[in-house]
């Protein structure tokens, strides 16, 4: 193809590329230019938008043919493997997660990836960690063909931030999304890669404006499928949220799932100690190991479920840098769900960049564990890695329906329904009269939400940032949300796309994680900017 033409149309899948082959014979076939005339406006309203204004990253546009894709219940990966399940006894599932935020902190005050201000500034903090880093987010595009190749058999899922994606893309990474896209596109690796979704902008759940859920949820799906292509988007079932954190406010976390499961996401990846079962106790160890159904019901009564699946606690980069769920699989069994018996399943994400042990000892590890598995059962018995999706596709495929998993429901919502049955009625305000009257009786009771640890807060003081995240929100949703309902291509406009940027970018989870100063400072210009724009 011409790169005259070619640069019209970014590589956003086969409908993209065809518009613009079309384009080019017609351009050298005068025959055939009316019939191009004719169809070329169907192609492109088949086609994902191509974003003209190239310093914008693709986050809107296409949330209607996005929806229509997403629908697809077709199994994923069942028919990909020849594993069976009975002659499992054990599994595990890893993931990496891969972030670096967006910061005004380029030339004038541009927005640059975080990787490339470690780059530019390599005697800061730990910034001579950049190429070191640069080579984390692409290796897996070598690890998993070299494995392959030698008749291993691995698994990994991935999760990537728009953030990073998008500063991926503006640092013209083209060797590291070139890989990313050699394990996501090519149907040889798809059996053993599983992307997650995740929130566009890195924010944490429980303190993210509502109507801002879903939002950074479609977001990371438009740019997903702008890089991959829509059908490695119809692959993507299952979603980790940033920090691991699940909210416990009845209202944001039945408003969370429901947004999932209107995204067409299967399953959600939580950390055991931010669930309860539903009489307010502890997951019994044997429960973590198994599929599980998250309840959430609101202030009005209403009701909605997601699958969970369970990531234990512990050292996580140290966990998944040293494959110990691996080990970790090799003292389980099969257990019993429903009518039928099925593999114990270890569970467990990590940052796939930081630490020595992460950078150093994952490359020699991960390896090592697909030739063990190799010499011993050939990775298809005994104990074997599989992906979150592929696990819940075989269980179910084997008769295990998902009204066999066990409930539970976000940590201390046993609380607060014991204390509105208390007061003896429902809706928004007695739950929060019940919320309040906890929070002065019990020291321990929160509705923050809970993440990976317990010894950070994303919400105590840092009221200089939420409340301008919450503003510029409220002022978003105010100006758009009519003109959306109205006309939903307002979303392909460059205004709203910049509007929307910045509403984002302000919620990023970095902005309230290392204390007040330089981050807290980014959150506020982000802030100034978006509130300009509105």
């Amino acid at each position: 193809m011409n790169w005259r033409y070619s640069s019209f149309f970014p590589d956003q899948g086969f409908s993209t590329r065809f518009v613009a082959s079309a384009v080019e014979i017609a351009l050298t076939n005068p025959h055939q230019l009316i019939t191009l005339i004719k169809v070329l406006p169907i192609l492109i309203s088949n086609t994902l938008s191509s974003f003209a204004a190239s310093d914008l990253p693709a986050i809107c546009g296409n949330e209607a043919v996005i929806q229509q894709a997403i629908q697809d219940d077709a199994p994923v990966f069942l028919h990909q493997n020849s594993l069976q399940l009975e002659q499992i006894t054990a599994a595990f599932a890893c993931a990496l997660h891969m972030h670096q935020p967006t910061i005004p902190a380029g030339m004038n005050g541009a927005l640059i990836c975080n990787l490339q201000q470690m780059f530019e500034h390599p005697n800061e903090g730990d910034n001579h960690n950049a190429s070191v880093f640069a080579w984390c987010y692409g290796r897996m595009g070598d690890f998993i063909p070299q494995l392959v190749a030698q008749g291993s058999n691995p698994r990994i899922m991935l999760d990537y931030s728009g953030n990073l994606l998008w500063g991926l893309q503006q640092m013209q990474r083209h060797d590291i999304l070139d890989n990313l896209k050699r394990i996501t596109c090519d149907r040889r690796y798809q059996p053993y890669v599983e992307w997650l979704g995740t929130m566009w902008s890195h924010a944490v759940i429980p303190s993210t404006p509502i109507p801002d859920l879903k939002l950074h949820i479609q977001a990371w799906q438009n740019h997903f499928a702008a890089i991959f292509g829509m059908d490695a988007l119809k692959r993507v079932k299952g979603f980790s949220p940033p920090e691991m954190h699940l909210p416990n406010h009845p209202d944001t976390l039945y408003e969370y799932i429901k947004a999932l499961k209107d995204c067409g996401y299967r399953w959600l990846l939580v950390q055991e100690h931010s669930v309860e079962r539903l009489d307010g106790s502890s997951l019994s160890q044997d429960q973590k190991y198994l599929p599980n159904c998250l309840v959430a019901q609101n202030t009005r009564g209403e009701s909605i479920s997601i699958t969970a699946l369970i990531k234990t606690q512990g050292s996580d980069t140290k966990l998944v840098a040293q494959m110990q769920p691996y080990h970790e699989a090799k003292g389980r069994g099969q257990q019993q769900l429903g009518n039928g018996l099925i593999p114990a399943l270890v569970s467990q994400i990590a940052d796939g960049e930081n630490g020595g042990v992460m950078m150093n000892e994952f490359p020699r590890d991960y390896p090592l564990v697909w030739d063990q598995l190799k010499t011993h059962g050939r990775g298809v018995s005994g104990v074997v890695g599989l992906n979150g999706t592929e696990y819940l596709e075989m269980v179910e495929a084997a008769g295990v329906s998902s009204l066999d998993y066990p409930k539970i429901q976000a940590a201390q919502q046993h609380k607060v329904w014991k204390k509105v049955a208390e007061l003896g009625g429902l809706g928004s305000e007695m739950v929060e009269s019940a919320i309040q009257e906890l929070k002065a009786s019990d020291h321990q009771f929160h509705m923050d939400g809970a993440s990976w640890t317990n010894d950070l807060s994303w919400v105590k003081g840092y009221e200089n940032v939420l409340e301008p995240m919450n503003q510029l929100s409220a002022k978003f949703h105010e100006k758009y949300d009519a003109l959306v309902a109205a006309d939903p291509e307002i979303t392909q406009r460059s205004d709203y796309q910049e509007a929307l940027l910045y509403n984002l970018l302000v919620q990023t989870s970095c902005f309230r994680y290392w204390g007040q100063g330089t981050w807290t400072d980014y959150a506020r210009e982000l802030y100034r900017r978006g509130a300009s724009l509105l």
